[in-house]
């Protein structure tokens, strides 16, 4: 979750985890969007959902209200698919601050991939 880590400032994670959303969507700048503005970037209403509700757990869990989950399931997302947003959220939140714990760096590829299109050689 490209958002989460971006929230929690974590450089690491942003540019890894966002090589791999650029080449799995298949557009190079939605990762980078929702990384440094998850609140503004425009998002279909499920997409919204999840990441409005990854970012609430990630930034401020004890806020999260019956409303809040009233919310993602009225964006389509099931009781098990808003347990798998909490189990990614908080696994990325651990992540994160080990990441910042160890002072990694991504591996300078990832700053390219799903940017630039690769050597057909």
């Amino acid at each position: 979750m490209v958002a989460t880590s971006g929230a929690n400032h974590c450089a690491y994670c942003v540019v890894a985890h966002g090589a791999i959303h650029r080449i799995r969507s298949k557009d190079p700048y939605l990762a980078d969007d929702v990384a440094a503005s998850p609140w503004g970037t425009e998002l279909p209403q499920r997409q919204r959902a999840i990441i409005d509700l990854a970012l609430l757990l990630a930034r401020d869990s004890a806020r999260l209200t019956e409303a809040d989950l009233d919310a993602a399931r009225a964006a389509g997302l099931t009781d098990e698919e808003i347990w798998q947003v909490g189990a990614i959220t908080a696994f990325f939140a651990m992540s994160n601050r080990l990441a910042h714990l160890m002072a990694l760096r991504p591996n300078p590829e990832f700053h390219l991939l799903g940017r630039v299109p690769r050597d057909a050689g």
